[in-house]
C-alpha cells in the first residue's frame, strides 16, 4: 500500500503528506548518504496525532518519502511560492542544500512521470474520494494538512520559526470563522508563538482542495519540531514536551471538528 488510511466518522480529514520514510530501492540506488538520513521528514507526527481515533477523524499520511515525491507539490511542479526558494516535486536537494543524487542520476522527466503514477496519485486519489465521501454524508468537510518542520532553516526563513504557523492560502481555502475557531483554541495555551499566513500559507493539498464555496474548508499547520522532538539525528520523538502540546493541538482539532459540524 502507498499510503495508510483510516475513515472516520466526524466532517474532519487529517492529511499528512510528509511523514514516509520509506525510498524503493531502485530509486535509492541513484541516491547520496543524504537521502538515506531523511532529515526533512515530518518525523512522529502520526505518534502525536494519536488522538484523532478516539476523536472520529479520518487519518491519510504518506508511506513514501519526500524524497521520492513530494504529496504536497502540484503535479505541474509549479512554484507554491513565486520568488522563492523551495524544493520541487522530485526533490534533487535537501533543506540544506545537500545533493540527493549521485552524479547524473537525477530524475529525467519520464521518471518523475513514472512516479507521479505510481506514487502521487494513489494518495490524491484516496484524499479526493474521502473528502467526496465526507461531503456526501455532512455537507461540509474540513482537511486539516498537518506538517511539521525543523524550527530553523536558513535556506527558507531568517532566525525562529513561529512555533505554530497556519496557512489557508491568504484566507482562500477555508472560511474566516474556521480559521477564527482554531487560532482561538490554540491561544489558549499561551507557550506558543503563532502565525497565519505568514512564511507557510499552505501547499498543494490546502491550496487545490480547499474549496469554500463547495464545502472543503482546508487548513495547514506546519508546526516547529522543537515543539516535540529532537531536531538533530536520530530524531527522537520528545514524550515531555509532546505531552505538553498535546492538549492545545487536541484543542484545535476539536475546534475544526465542531465548526465542520455546525
Amino acid at each position: 500500500m502507498d499510503y495508510q488510511f483510516k475513515a472516520g466518522s466526524i466532517p474532519l480529514l487529517v492529511s499528512m503528506p510528509h511523514v514516509g520514510t520509506d525510498i524503493p530501492d531502485d530509486v535509492l540506488a541513484a541516491m547520496t548518504p543524504a537521502a538515506v538520513d531523511k532529515q526533512d521528514t515530518d518525523w512522529h507526527l502520526v505518534r502525536l496525532y494519536e488522538f484523532l481515533g478516539e476523536m472520529g477523524a479520518s487519518v491519510l499520511s504518506a508511506r513514501w518519502s519526500r524524497y521520492v515525491i513530494d504529496l504536497n507539490r502540484p503535479p505541474e511542479n509549479t512554484n507554491l511560492y513565486p520568488g522563492q526558494d523551495t524544493t520541487g516535486l522530485c526533490p534533487v536537494d535537501t533543506f540544506h542544500r545537500e545533493p540527493l543524487y549521485r552524479e547524473g542520476r537525477t530524475p529525467d522527466q519520464a521518471e518523475v512521470e513514472r512516479r507521479l503514477q505510481a506514487y502521487w496519485k494513489p494518495y490524491h486519489n484516496q484524499l479526493r474520494a474521502e473528502l467526496d465521501r465526507l461531503l456526501a454524508q455532512h455537507g461540509r468537510v474540513v482537511l486539516w494538512d498537518a506538517h511539521s518542520i525543523a524550527s530553523h532553516v536558513p535556506r527558507f526563513f531568517d532566525g525562529k520559526l513561529p512555533d505554530l504557523n497556519f496557512g489557508t492560502a491568504d484566507g482562500k481555502s477555508c472560511d474566516a470563522g474556521l480559521t477564527d475557531a482554531i487560532v482561538a483554541a490554540a491561544r489558549g495555551d499561551e507557550h506558543y508563538t503563532i502565525a497565519v499566513n505568514g512564511r507557510f500559507k499552505g501547499g498543494h493539498i490546502t491550496r487545490f482542495y480547499g474549496e469554500p464555496a463547495n464545502g472543503v474548508h482546508a487548513i495547514q499547520l506546519e508546526m516547529c519540531q522543537s515543539t516535540y522532538m529532537d531536531e538533530n539525528a536520530p530524531y527522537g520523538y520528545r514524550a515531555d514536551l509532546a505531552a505538553q502540546v498535546q492538549p492545545p493541538l487536541r484543542a484545535m482539532m476539536q475546534a475544526a471538528a465542531d465548526w465542520g459540524r455546525a
